[in-house]
């Protein structure tokens, strides 16, 4: 699939007024969004910049509208430190994330909160629906905003499944209507009806961005992370950064190859997705609709749910071994398109058979529950045009 992303246009053409900032800026900015509200002098120590550039850069970013100040600290020796703080609408950007059986479009500022969101499903992604979502989605994104805000969306983040054509069968589509993806180039096909640049990224890495930056990735050091999707896959953060790896699909471990009960192997993507479920849904005569409609309930899925669980539960639990003897990781975190309930028993599953299992040379890892949820793959895309612009994906003075 030839994403054909836009990241070399000109950045003050269309709506797009917002120039891509240098090093410095990036780092104040980053710091800011990491660390919440700071002040000048914190800003130069934790950047070991001198004050007097932090203040230049600063009054740039304040003037620009990117940035604001809040309420100035009292109660301290000498003159009253005043906080700068990120500006929700100092950048906005747009989030596609294209699944297996539906999409999800986003609008989030620059503070990680979403403003707008739309969703459509489907038996099968192909282009007319995806992009005809997309389309009518933006419309009413515009409509939503003022002109001065519309002139603040930096660009379209697509989160989407590495290869996705290889995935007719398992999606019940046919072949020959998937390959239609293998050439297709998102961007020449959005610049249709949109002129902002696209930016694309494997739907398991941008969900593992959206922990990193806004779940509990804060909190933690490097980790590996699952997201169990309709095919489930992953992502790594190392020395503070999302790792994406030569050619962008990094932290695959759908792909892991797995022992099956009967002496052969198979991959994680089949004994760990919620295609799975769907199928064994199917089998029993049940609505697998639900399965991916909002707001979430599986509990008329029980006892089917049960099964599945403790199925992924185990071939998860083997991977998270297989990654642990590659990788020493001290912390694995495990979110995905599920209901949190559904999400903590199956976290719960896996610690179990992790402490059963065969862990020489291995020390056993932490276990999280992701924060972010469902919506990650979509917060993670509309992300990814921020970060290209504005902010580093590095580790840098977060102490």
């Amino acid at each position: 699939m030839n994403d054909g992303s836009n990241t070399q246009r000109d950045q003050a053409s269309g709506v797009n007024q917002a120039r891509v900032r240098d090093h410095n800026e990036r780092l104040v900015l980053t710091l800011i969004q990491r660390r919440g509200a700071l002040t000048g002098s914190e800003i130069a120590r934790r950047a070991g910049l001198s004050p007097q550039t932090v203040s230049v850069i600063l009054r740039g970013l304040e003037g620009e509208g990117f940035i604001r100040k809040g309420k100035p600290q009292k109660g301290r020796v000498g003159k009253p430190g005043v906080p700068m703080t990120l500006s929700a609408d100092g950048v906005l950007s747009v989030g596609l994330k294209i699944g297996r059986r539906s999409a999800e479009l986003t609008l989030m500022d620059f503070l990680g909160r979403m403003r707008l969101s739309m969703q459509v499903t489907y038996r099968a992604p192909m282009p007319e629906t995806v992009f005809g979502f997309l389309e009518e989605g933006l419309a009413r994104i515009n409509d939503s905003l003022t002109e001065k805000q519309r002139g603040r969306i930096l660009g379209i983040g697509i989160a989407a499944p590495f290869e996705l054509w290889n995935w007719y069968d398992s999606l019940g589509a046919r072949q020959e209507d998937m390959e239609v993806w293998r050439h297709l180039s998102f961007a020449e096909r959005i610049a249709r009806f949109s002129d902002l640049p696209v930016h694309v990224e494997n739907d398991a890495t941008a969900a593992c961005r959206a922990e990193h930056v806004f779940g509990i990735g804060p909190t933690l050091g490097d980790f590996a992370y699952f997201f169990v999707g309709s095919f489930i896959g992953g992502g790594i953060v190392l020395n503070g950064s999302v790792y994406q790896g030569p050619g962008g699909n990094a932290g695959a471990f759908g792909s892991l190859p797995m022992a099956t009960g009967a002496g052969g192997q198979t991959q994680l993507i089949d004994l760990a997705s919620i295609y799975l479920l769907e199928a064994r849904l199917a089998a029993a005569g049940q609505d697998t609709a639900q399965l991916w409609t909002l707001p979430q309930d599986w509990s008329a899925f029980e006892p089917l749910v049960t099964a599945w669980i403790e199925d992924s539960a185990r071939a998860i639990a083997q991977a998270v071994v297989a990654v642990s003897a590659v990788i020493d990781f001290a912390d694995f975190v495990i979110d995905g398109a599920i209901p949190a309930a559904t999400r903590s028993a199956l976290v719960a599953a896996i610690r179990a058979h992790l402490e059963t299992a065969d862990l020489r040379g291995i020390t056993l890892p932490r276990l999280h529950e992701g924060q972010v949820g469902l919506n990650a793959r979509a917060i993670g895309a509309a992300a990814v045009p921020i970060y290209s612009q504005f902010l580093l994906n590095s580790h840098v003075a977060w102490s």
